[in-house]
C-alpha cells in the first residue's frame, strides 16, 4: 500500500481549514492509500526565517499579534483552540511534529507520494515555501490539489520569481479557482486544472453523519465572521427583525465576542457543522463557511470581506464557487474532483 503525505494549514484555528483537511485525507484513505498529515509546526526562527525569505509583510506578525489578543482575552478562544487538534486525534492520522525544513525533508522520506493540499497555501501574500513542497527529496512524488492563491491579480516580481522556482517538479498541478489557474500560467507558463475545494469531495450525508447535534430552541439565524465589517451584524440584525428569529454568533474577532448576540463559543469542527446544519439562515464572510452552508442545504448569505479594487482582495475563492456550483451542482464537483485525484495518485504510485 502506497504511502501518502499531505500538507497543508492545520494549525491557525481555522474550521475551514480543519474540515478541508480532514476532507481530502478522508478522500485519499478512501482510495485505498495509508495517508496522513504532516504535522507542520514551524517554531519562531521558521517563521522568522520565512518571513525574511519570502518577502512578507511585517504586518501579518501584527495579524498574528491580534489573533493571540483575542485568544488571550476569551476562554472560548481558547476552547476552539484546544478543540481543533482533539478532532485530528479522533478523526485524522497526523505525523509526528516537524517544527522547521530540516524535520519535514526528514519525515518526507517515509511517504511514496506527497501532496500538498487545499486551502490558501499558495496565496503570494504569505508564502511559505513548505507548502510547494520544497522539501520533498530529489525525486520525490508531488502532487498538488487544489490549493488557493486567493488574488486575483499579479503578484510584486520578486514573489513571481520564487512561485516559479518553487513550482518546478510537480509531477500534477490543479489550482481551485479560475482566475488562479490564470495567474500561474502567466507567471510560470504552466498550465493547470481546476478542481473543487477538498470539502466538496465529501456527499452531504457525509458531513451531516459528521456534524454534531445543532443548537436547540427555536429556529435561528447564524452568524460567522473573521472579518469585523460593522455592516455584517447590521445585515444580521436586520433579518432578525423581519423574520423574528433569534441570532446565534460562533465569535471570531474581538467584535464577534462584544457583538450581543448569543454566542456559541468554543466549538470544534463538528459542534461548527452542527451549528450551520441546524440554522434556518447562515450569514458568513467565511469562504468554507459559504462552501459547508452551500453543502448542507441551509440559506447561505455570502458577505463581501474585501474591496474589489484592493489587490490583496481574496473575494474571487467566493465568485468562483458560486458560479461552478451553480454552473456544475454538487455531485458534479465531486466527481470531478475524486476522479482527477485517483488518476493523479494512481500515476504517482
Amino acid at each position: 500500500m502506497a504511502r501518502v503525505g499531505i500538507i497543508t494549514f492545520l494549525h491557525n484555528d481555522n474550521y475551514g481549514s480543519s474540515l478541508q483537511a480532514y476532507a481530502l485525507q478522508r478522500t485519499i484513505r478512501e482510495m485505498g492509500y495509508d495517508c496522513e498529515h504532516l504535522d507542520y509546526r514551524p517554531d519562531r526562527t521558521e517563521k522568522i526565517r520565512n518571513l525574511l525569505e519570502s518577502g512578507n509583510s511585517p504586518k501579518l506578525v501584527l495579524d498574528g499579534l491580534r489573533k493571540r489578543g483575542v485568544k488571550a482575552d476569551q476562554a472560548g478562544a481558547r476552547k476552539k483552540s484546544a478543540a481543533i487538534p482533539a478532532f485530528y486525534e479522533k478523526e485524522m492520522r497526523l505525523s509526528r511534529v516537524c517544527r522547521n525544513r530540516k524535520e519535514l525533508r526528514e519525515q518526507s522520506r517515509e511517504y511514496d507520494i506527497l501532496v500538498c493540499g487545499s486551502d490558501q497555501i499558495w496565496n503570494p501574500v504569505w508564502l511559505n515555501p513548505a507548502y510547494f513542497l520544497t522539501f520533498a527529496p530529489e525525486g520525490a512524488r508531488k502532487i498538488a490539489y487544489a490549493p488557493s492563491l486567493g488574488i486575483r491579480t499579479m503578484p510584486p516580481r520578486g514573489k513571481i520569481r520564487k512561485i516559479r522556482k518553487w513550482i518546478r517538479g510537480f509531477s500534477a498541478i490543479s489550482v481551485r479557482e479560475k482566475e488562479g489557474a490564470e495567474l500561474l500560467e502567466k507567471m510560470t507558463g504552466i498550465r493547470t486544472e481546476v478542481m473543487p475545494d477538498p470539502v466538496c469531495l465529501l456527499s452531504r450525508t457525509e458531513w451531516e453523519e459528521l456534524a454534531a447535534e445543532p443548537p436547540k430552541g427555536e429556529p435561528y439565524v447564524l452568524c460567522y465572521f473573521i472579518g469585523e465589517n460593522p455592516s455584517y451584524r447590521e445585515r444580521v440584525r436586520q433579518i432578525s427583525r423581519e423574520s423574528g428569529m433569534r441570532v446565534l454568533e460562533i465569535p471570531v474577532t474581538a467584535a464577534g465576542y462584544s457583538s450581543g448576540f448569543e454566542r456559541l463559543e468554543g466549538l470544534g469542527p463538528q459542534e461548527f457543522l452542527g451549528a450551520v446544519r441546524g440554522a434556518a439562515r447562515f450569514c458568513t464572510d467565511s469562504f468554507h463557511g459559504l462552501v459547508m452552508g452551500t453543502m448542507l442545504d441551509v440559506p447561505t448569505e455570502p458577505m463581501r470581506r474585501y474591496r474589489d479594487d484592493d489587490p490583496e482582495s481574496k473575494n474571487s475563492r467566493v465568485d468562483n464557487f458560486l458560479r461552478v456550483i451553480r454552473e456544475k451542482g454538487q455531485e458534479e464537483l465531486r466527481t470531478e474532483g475524486r476522479t482527477w485525484l485517483k488518476e493523479k495518485l494512481r500515476e504517482g504510485g
